[in-house]
Protein backbone atom coordinates (compact mmCIF):
# COMPACT_ATOMS: atom_id res chain seq x y z
CA UNK A 1 0.00 0.00 0.00
CA UNK A 2 3.01 2.35 1.27
CA UNK A 3 4.43 1.44 -2.47
CA UNK A 4 1.11 2.63 -4.30
CA UNK A 5 1.14 5.81 -2.37
CA UNK A 6 4.41 6.68 -3.44
CA UNK A 7 3.36 6.52 -6.55
CA UNK A 8 0.46 8.68 -6.50
CA UNK A 9 2.25 11.01 -4.72
CA UNK A 10 4.64 11.21 -7.72
CA UNK A 11 2.15 11.44 -10.53
CA UNK A 12 0.56 14.64 -8.41
CA UNK A 13 4.01 15.96 -7.70
CA UNK A 14 4.88 15.34 -11.74
CA UNK A 15 1.62 17.41 -12.32
CA UNK A 16 1.59 20.06 -10.42
CA UNK A 17 5.38 20.73 -11.74
CA UNK A 18 3.57 20.76 -15.29
CA UNK A 19 1.14 22.81 -14.16
CA UNK A 20 3.62 25.31 -12.78
CA UNK A 21 5.91 25.07 -15.83
CA UNK A 22 2.42 26.09 -18.08
CA UNK A 23 1.81 28.91 -15.73
CA UNK A 24 5.58 30.54 -16.12
CA UNK A 25 5.24 30.28 -19.90
CA UNK A 26 1.54 31.90 -20.34
CA UNK A 27 2.90 35.14 -17.84
CA UNK A 28 6.34 35.30 -19.59
CA UNK A 29 4.27 35.31 -22.90
CA UNK A 30 1.68 37.86 -21.35
CA UNK A 31 4.58 40.26 -19.87
CA UNK A 32 6.84 39.94 -23.26
CA UNK A 33 3.58 41.05 -25.56
CA UNK A 34 3.32 44.27 -23.77
CA UNK A 35 6.70 45.10 -25.48
CA UNK A 36 6.70 43.41 -28.85
CA UNK A 37 3.03 44.42 -29.71
CA UNK A 38 3.74 48.21 -29.93
CA UNK A 39 7.05 47.36 -32.00
CA UNK A 40 5.03 44.99 -34.17
CA UNK A 41 2.60 47.82 -34.86
CA UNK A 42 5.13 50.14 -35.19
CA UNK A 43 7.26 47.76 -38.19
CA UNK A 44 3.83 47.52 -40.14
CA UNK A 45 3.10 51.25 -39.92
CA UNK A 46 6.33 51.78 -40.99
CA UNK A 47 6.34 50.02 -43.73
CA UNK A 48 2.75 51.10 -45.41
CA UNK A 49 4.69 54.16 -45.07
CA UNK A 50 7.54 53.56 -46.96
CA UNK A 51 5.75 50.53 -49.28
CA UNK A 52 7.75 51.59 -52.58
CA UNK A 53 5.26 52.92 -55.25
CA UNK A 54 3.63 55.74 -53.57
CA UNK A 55 3.90 58.30 -56.56
CA UNK A 56 7.64 57.62 -57.82
CA UNK A 57 7.59 54.43 -59.71
CA UNK A 58 11.23 52.02 -59.62
CA UNK A 59 13.25 52.29 -62.72
CA UNK A 60 13.32 48.78 -64.99
CA UNK A 61 16.16 48.18 -67.11
CA UNK A 62 14.54 46.09 -69.56
CA UNK A 63 16.09 43.57 -72.07
CA UNK A 64 19.86 44.34 -72.16
CA UNK A 65 19.75 43.06 -75.27
CA UNK A 66 16.89 45.19 -76.67
CA UNK A 67 19.31 48.00 -78.13
CA UNK A 68 19.75 45.77 -80.99
CA UNK A 69 16.74 45.71 -83.65
CA UNK A 70 15.92 42.04 -84.22
CA UNK A 71 18.04 40.08 -81.58
CA UNK A 72 16.33 37.32 -79.80
CA UNK A 73 16.95 34.63 -77.06
CA UNK A 74 17.31 30.95 -77.88
CA UNK A 75 17.99 27.95 -75.70
CA UNK A 76 19.84 24.74 -77.20
CA UNK A 77 21.37 21.51 -76.53
CA UNK A 78 25.19 21.27 -77.42
CA UNK A 79 25.48 18.85 -80.19
CA UNK A 80 29.29 19.46 -80.77
CA UNK A 81 32.33 21.66 -79.74
CA UNK A 82 35.76 23.26 -82.24
CA UNK A 83 38.22 24.79 -81.00
CA UNK A 84 38.63 28.39 -83.06
CA UNK A 85 40.86 31.19 -83.60
CA UNK A 86 38.46 34.34 -82.21
CA UNK A 87 37.72 36.77 -85.13
CA UNK A 88 39.23 40.40 -84.77
CA UNK A 89 41.86 38.75 -82.06
CA UNK A 90 44.93 37.15 -83.26
CA UNK A 91 46.06 34.35 -80.73
CA UNK A 92 43.06 33.99 -78.70
CA UNK A 93 40.97 30.64 -78.73
CA UNK A 94 37.54 30.51 -78.68
CA UNK A 95 34.97 27.77 -78.96
CA UNK A 96 32.47 27.05 -81.15
CA UNK A 97 29.40 25.36 -79.81
CA UNK A 98 26.56 23.42 -82.34
CA UNK A 99 23.70 23.96 -79.88
CA UNK A 100 20.50 22.58 -81.74
CA UNK A 101 16.65 23.85 -80.49
CA UNK A 102 14.19 20.48 -80.12
CA UNK A 103 13.53 19.53 -83.33
CA UNK A 104 15.79 21.56 -85.18
CA UNK A 105 19.03 21.97 -86.80
CA UNK A 106 22.59 22.59 -84.83
CA UNK A 107 23.60 25.93 -85.13
CA UNK A 108 27.10 27.74 -84.73
CA UNK A 109 27.32 29.77 -81.25
CA UNK A 110 30.75 31.66 -80.15
CA UNK A 111 31.93 30.94 -77.19
CA UNK A 112 34.44 34.04 -75.80
CA UNK A 113 37.48 33.07 -74.14
CA UNK A 114 36.89 33.69 -70.70
CA UNK A 115 34.29 30.62 -70.49
CA UNK A 116 36.98 28.62 -72.44
CA UNK A 117 39.46 29.20 -69.84
CA UNK A 118 37.59 28.77 -66.80
CA UNK A 119 35.29 25.87 -68.02
CA UNK A 120 34.38 25.35 -71.34
CA UNK A 121 31.44 24.12 -72.86
CA UNK A 122 31.03 20.02 -73.41
CA UNK A 123 28.37 18.07 -75.59
CA UNK A 124 25.21 17.45 -73.94
CA UNK A 125 24.67 20.76 -71.87
CA UNK A 126 21.76 23.11 -72.37
CA UNK A 127 23.25 26.84 -72.98
CA UNK A 128 21.51 29.92 -73.76
CA UNK A 129 22.77 32.30 -76.73
CA UNK A 130 21.76 35.32 -78.66
CA UNK A 131 20.70 35.03 -82.35
CA UNK A 132 21.71 38.62 -83.77
CA UNK A 133 20.07 39.81 -86.62
CA UNK A 134 21.42 38.27 -89.86
CA UNK A 135 22.78 41.27 -92.32
CA UNK A 136 21.29 42.60 -95.01
CA UNK A 137 21.59 41.48 -98.79
CA UNK A 138 25.19 43.11 -99.72
CA UNK A 139 26.45 43.73 -96.47
CA UNK A 140 29.10 41.32 -95.00
CA UNK A 141 28.20 39.83 -91.53
CA UNK A 142 30.57 42.20 -88.50
CA UNK A 143 30.48 39.24 -86.41
CA UNK A 144 29.25 35.71 -85.77
CA UNK A 145 25.46 35.57 -85.44
CA UNK A 146 25.08 33.60 -82.58
CA UNK A 147 26.57 34.35 -79.08
CA UNK A 148 27.05 32.42 -75.98
CA UNK A 149 25.14 33.80 -72.98
CA UNK A 150 24.47 31.66 -70.31
CA UNK A 151 24.18 28.09 -69.31
CA UNK A 152 20.89 26.43 -68.33
CA UNK A 153 21.04 25.42 -64.94
CA UNK A 154 17.87 24.66 -64.31
CA UNK A 155 17.85 21.01 -63.81
CA UNK A 156 20.93 21.26 -60.94
CA UNK A 157 19.84 23.82 -59.55
CA UNK A 158 15.84 21.97 -58.79
CA UNK A 159 17.89 19.02 -57.82
CA UNK A 160 19.87 20.66 -55.11
CA UNK A 161 17.03 22.29 -54.03
CA UNK A 162 15.14 19.09 -53.31
CA UNK A 163 18.02 17.69 -51.86
CA UNK A 164 18.36 20.87 -48.99
CA UNK A 165 14.48 20.50 -48.87
CA UNK A 166 14.15 16.70 -48.16
CA UNK A 167 17.38 17.18 -46.06
CA UNK A 168 16.23 20.06 -43.78
CA UNK A 169 12.59 17.90 -43.54
CA UNK A 170 14.13 14.50 -42.81
CA UNK A 171 16.25 16.03 -39.71
CA UNK A 172 14.17 18.69 -38.14
CA UNK A 173 10.71 17.23 -39.53
CA UNK A 174 7.24 19.93 -39.20
CA UNK A 175 9.73 22.68 -37.86
CA UNK A 176 12.18 22.41 -40.52
CA UNK A 177 9.41 22.72 -43.16
CA UNK A 178 8.19 25.91 -41.27
CA UNK A 179 11.41 27.39 -41.62
CA UNK A 180 11.42 26.70 -45.19
CA UNK A 181 8.45 28.51 -45.90
CA UNK A 182 9.88 31.45 -43.37
CA UNK A 183 12.33 31.43 -45.64
CA UNK A 184 10.50 32.18 -48.26
CA UNK A 185 8.04 34.64 -47.01
CA UNK A 186 11.73 36.86 -46.16
CA UNK A 187 12.97 36.78 -49.71
CA UNK A 188 9.49 37.71 -50.23
CA UNK A 189 9.63 40.72 -48.46
CA UNK A 190 13.37 41.36 -49.61
CA UNK A 191 12.05 41.35 -53.29
CA UNK A 192 8.58 43.77 -52.71
CA UNK A 193 10.24 45.83 -50.63
CA UNK A 194 12.98 46.53 -49.75
CA UNK A 195 14.57 46.02 -53.07
CA UNK A 196 12.22 48.34 -54.54
CA UNK A 197 12.00 50.82 -51.96
CA UNK A 198 15.95 51.01 -52.31
CA UNK A 199 15.63 51.57 -56.06
CA UNK A 200 12.77 54.51 -55.59
CA UNK A 201 15.91 56.23 -53.59
CA UNK A 202 13.93 55.89 -49.70
CA UNK A 203 15.77 56.20 -46.69
CA UNK A 204 18.19 52.90 -46.55
CA UNK A 205 18.80 52.57 -42.80
CA UNK A 206 14.99 53.11 -42.01
CA UNK A 207 14.23 50.47 -45.20
CA UNK A 208 16.63 48.13 -43.86
CA UNK A 209 15.77 48.11 -39.56
CA UNK A 210 11.90 48.25 -40.89
CA UNK A 211 12.22 45.25 -43.35
CA UNK A 212 14.81 43.12 -41.52
CA UNK A 213 12.29 43.94 -38.74
CA UNK A 214 9.13 42.81 -40.39
CA UNK A 215 11.49 39.73 -41.66
CA UNK A 216 12.19 38.49 -38.27
CA UNK A 217 8.82 38.69 -37.03
CA UNK A 218 7.59 36.33 -39.26
CA UNK A 219 10.52 34.25 -39.75
CA UNK A 220 11.21 33.58 -35.91
CA UNK A 221 7.32 33.02 -34.74
CA UNK A 222 6.52 31.01 -37.89
CA UNK A 223 9.17 28.27 -37.60
CA UNK A 224 9.45 28.27 -33.66
CA UNK A 225 5.86 29.44 -32.65
CA UNK A 226 4.29 31.90 -30.12
CA UNK A 227 6.19 31.01 -27.09
CA UNK A 228 8.09 32.80 -24.31
CA UNK A 229 11.67 31.23 -25.23
CA UNK A 230 10.91 32.99 -29.33
CA UNK A 231 9.46 36.23 -28.11
CA UNK A 232 12.39 36.32 -25.57
CA UNK A 233 15.06 35.83 -28.61
CA UNK A 234 13.11 37.78 -30.51
CA UNK A 235 13.75 40.83 -28.38
CA UNK A 236 17.30 39.97 -28.20
CA UNK A 237 17.33 39.87 -32.05
CA UNK A 238 15.71 43.11 -32.65
CA UNK A 239 18.26 45.09 -29.94
CA UNK A 240 21.18 43.12 -32.11
CA UNK A 241 19.56 44.33 -35.04
CA UNK A 242 19.27 47.91 -33.90
CA UNK A 243 22.87 47.85 -32.56
CA UNK A 244 24.14 46.58 -36.04
CA UNK A 245 22.54 49.17 -38.16
CA UNK A 246 23.37 52.07 -35.65
CA UNK A 247 26.65 50.73 -35.71
CA UNK A 248 26.58 50.45 -39.96
CA UNK A 249 25.42 54.00 -40.03
CA UNK A 250 28.10 55.00 -38.26
CA UNK A 251 30.95 52.75 -40.05
CA UNK A 252 29.85 53.54 -43.70
CA UNK A 253 30.53 57.17 -42.89
CA UNK A 254 33.52 56.84 -41.39
CA UNK A 255 35.36 54.12 -43.31
CA UNK A 256 33.99 56.16 -46.46
CA UNK A 257 32.46 53.32 -48.34
CA UNK A 258 31.10 54.79 -51.19
CA UNK A 259 30.24 51.41 -53.28
CA UNK A 260 31.13 52.85 -56.21
CA UNK A 261 33.71 49.53 -56.73
CA UNK A 262 32.43 46.59 -58.55
CA UNK A 263 31.32 46.13 -62.12
CA UNK A 264 27.68 46.84 -61.34
CA UNK A 265 28.13 49.67 -59.87
CA UNK A 266 27.94 52.67 -62.59
CA UNK A 267 24.87 50.27 -64.04
CA UNK A 268 23.05 50.62 -60.87
CA UNK A 269 23.59 54.42 -61.18
CA UNK A 270 22.34 55.26 -64.40
CA UNK A 271 19.46 52.71 -64.18
CA UNK A 272 18.05 54.19 -60.54
CA UNK A 273 16.93 57.79 -59.66
CA UNK A 274 19.36 59.17 -57.78
CA UNK A 275 19.90 56.14 -55.22
CA UNK A 276 22.94 56.28 -53.13
CA UNK A 277 25.37 53.16 -53.61
CA UNK A 278 26.54 53.79 -49.75
CA UNK A 279 23.17 53.55 -48.78
CA UNK A 280 23.04 50.25 -50.18
CA UNK A 281 26.29 49.25 -48.54
CA UNK A 282 24.53 50.20 -45.57
CA UNK A 283 21.01 48.43 -45.92
CA UNK A 284 23.33 45.38 -46.63
CA UNK A 285 25.35 45.14 -43.67
CA UNK A 286 22.17 45.65 -41.47
CA UNK A 287 20.78 42.58 -43.46
CA UNK A 288 23.62 40.27 -44.08
CA UNK A 289 23.85 39.49 -40.29
CA UNK A 290 20.49 38.82 -39.79
CA UNK A 291 20.60 34.58 -40.19
CA UNK A 292 23.32 34.44 -37.37
CA UNK A 293 21.51 36.80 -34.81
CA UNK A 294 18.63 34.35 -35.13
CA UNK A 295 20.23 31.41 -34.34
CA UNK A 296 22.51 32.98 -31.37
CA UNK A 297 19.38 34.46 -29.64
CA UNK A 298 17.39 31.14 -30.21
CA UNK A 299 19.83 29.28 -28.73
CA UNK A 300 20.31 31.85 -25.50
CA UNK A 301 16.64 31.60 -24.58
CA UNK A 302 16.39 28.28 -24.60
CA UNK A 303 19.37 27.74 -22.67
CA UNK A 304 17.85 30.15 -20.21
CA UNK A 305 14.45 28.36 -19.83
CA UNK A 306 16.32 24.64 -20.01
CA UNK A 307 18.51 25.37 -16.95
CA UNK A 308 15.34 27.75 -15.14
CA UNK A 309 13.32 24.51 -15.75
CA UNK A 310 15.66 21.90 -14.45
CA UNK A 311 16.53 24.20 -11.25
CA UNK A 312 13.78 26.72 -10.49
CA UNK A 313 15.06 27.91 -7.30
CA UNK A 314 18.34 29.36 -8.83
CA UNK A 315 19.23 32.84 -8.05
CA UNK A 316 18.86 34.86 -11.36
CA UNK A 317 23.07 35.98 -10.97
CA UNK A 318 23.93 32.16 -11.36
CA UNK A 319 21.48 31.95 -14.01
CA UNK A 320 22.78 34.66 -16.21
CA UNK A 321 26.27 33.33 -15.42
CA UNK A 322 25.55 29.82 -16.39
CA UNK A 323 23.70 30.93 -19.29
CA UNK A 324 26.29 33.06 -20.22
CA UNK A 325 29.15 30.23 -20.28
CA UNK A 326 26.86 28.58 -22.78
CA UNK A 327 27.07 31.97 -25.20
CA UNK A 328 30.95 32.51 -24.93
CA UNK A 329 31.30 29.34 -26.38
CA UNK A 330 28.82 30.14 -29.05
CA UNK A 331 30.38 33.53 -29.48
CA UNK A 332 33.78 32.13 -30.45
CA UNK A 333 32.64 29.43 -33.10
CA UNK A 334 29.89 32.24 -34.49
CA UNK A 335 32.43 35.08 -35.26
CA UNK A 336 34.63 32.19 -37.02
CA UNK A 337 31.57 31.46 -39.09
CA UNK A 338 30.62 35.18 -39.84
CA UNK A 339 34.56 35.19 -41.20
CA UNK A 340 34.53 32.58 -42.99
CA UNK A 341 31.36 32.90 -44.58
CA UNK A 342 32.31 36.35 -45.76
CA UNK A 343 36.12 35.54 -46.54
CA UNK A 344 34.58 32.57 -49.11
CA UNK A 345 32.06 35.02 -50.79
CA UNK A 346 34.91 37.59 -51.15
CA UNK A 347 37.90 34.91 -52.65
CA UNK A 348 38.48 36.20 -55.50
CA UNK A 349 39.11 39.85 -54.88
CA UNK A 350 41.07 38.11 -52.02
CA UNK A 351 43.33 36.45 -54.30
CA UNK A 352 43.32 39.89 -56.34
CA UNK A 353 44.74 41.37 -53.99
CA UNK A 354 46.90 39.08 -52.65
CA UNK A 355 48.58 39.28 -55.95
CA UNK A 356 49.44 42.84 -55.43
CA UNK A 357 52.99 43.98 -53.93
CA UNK A 358 51.83 46.45 -51.15
CA UNK A 359 51.72 45.99 -47.69
CA UNK A 360 49.26 44.11 -45.38
CA UNK A 361 47.42 47.36 -43.47
CA UNK A 362 46.90 49.01 -47.15
CA UNK A 363 45.48 46.11 -48.50
CA UNK A 364 42.64 45.28 -45.57
CA UNK A 365 42.18 48.87 -46.27
CA UNK A 366 41.91 49.20 -49.88
CA UNK A 367 38.42 50.38 -51.38
CA UNK A 368 38.17 46.86 -52.60
CA UNK A 369 38.65 44.77 -49.23
CA UNK A 370 37.33 47.79 -46.75
CA UNK A 371 33.79 46.84 -47.26
CA UNK A 372 33.96 43.39 -46.56
CA UNK A 373 36.33 44.00 -43.06
CA UNK A 374 33.42 46.59 -42.33
CA UNK A 375 31.03 43.77 -43.01
CA UNK A 376 32.66 41.37 -40.91
CA UNK A 377 33.31 43.64 -37.64
CA UNK A 378 30.18 45.27 -37.72
CA UNK A 379 28.17 42.06 -37.98
CA UNK A 380 30.13 40.53 -35.17
CA UNK A 381 29.64 43.53 -32.53
CA UNK A 382 26.30 43.28 -33.50
CA UNK A 383 25.91 39.40 -32.43
CA UNK A 384 28.38 40.04 -29.45
CA UNK A 385 26.20 42.40 -28.00
CA UNK A 386 22.79 40.39 -28.48
CA UNK A 387 24.05 37.41 -26.58
CA UNK A 388 23.93 39.09 -23.15
CA UNK A 389 21.00 41.12 -23.78
CA UNK A 390 19.27 38.73 -25.16
CA UNK A 391 20.70 35.76 -21.91
CA UNK A 392 19.63 38.52 -19.41
CA UNK A 393 15.78 39.59 -20.58
CA UNK A 394 15.54 36.40 -20.43
CA UNK A 395 16.45 35.74 -16.74
CA UNK A 396 14.41 38.82 -15.46
CA UNK A 397 11.63 37.30 -17.80
CA UNK A 398 11.53 33.93 -16.23
CA UNK A 399 12.43 35.37 -13.02
CA UNK A 400 9.96 37.80 -13.07
CA UNK A 401 6.39 35.42 -13.96
CA UNK A 402 8.24 32.25 -12.32
CA UNK A 403 8.65 33.43 -8.87
CA UNK A 404 4.70 33.82 -7.36
CA UNK A 405 4.79 29.63 -8.39
CA UNK A 406 8.10 28.12 -7.06
CA UNK A 407 7.12 25.33 -4.98
CA UNK A 408 7.51 26.35 -0.72
CA UNK A 409 10.26 24.12 1.34
CA UNK A 410 8.49 21.51 3.37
Amino acid sequence: MGHTHSHGDDSLLNRSELRRRQGVRRRAVVLLGWILIPLAVLTVAAMVMLWPGGGTSAPSAGNPYAVAPGASFATGTVQRTVAEDCPGAAGQKCLTAYAAVKGGAAVPVMVTPDIVQARGVKAGEEIRYLKLPQASAGVAPMGPQYVFIDFVRTVPLGLLAFLYAVVVVAVARWRGLRAMLGLGGAFAVLAWFILPALAEGKPPLLIAVVGSSAIMFGVLYFAHGFSARTSTALLGTLFGLGATAALAGWAVDAAALTGTKGDNAYQLLSLTNGMSLSGMILCGLTISGLGVLNDVTITQSSAVWELYELAPRTGARELFTSAMRIGRDHIASTVYTIAFAYAGGALPVLLIVSLYDRPLIDALTSAELAEEVVRILVGSIGLVLAIPVTTAVAVAVVKATGRSTEPHPA
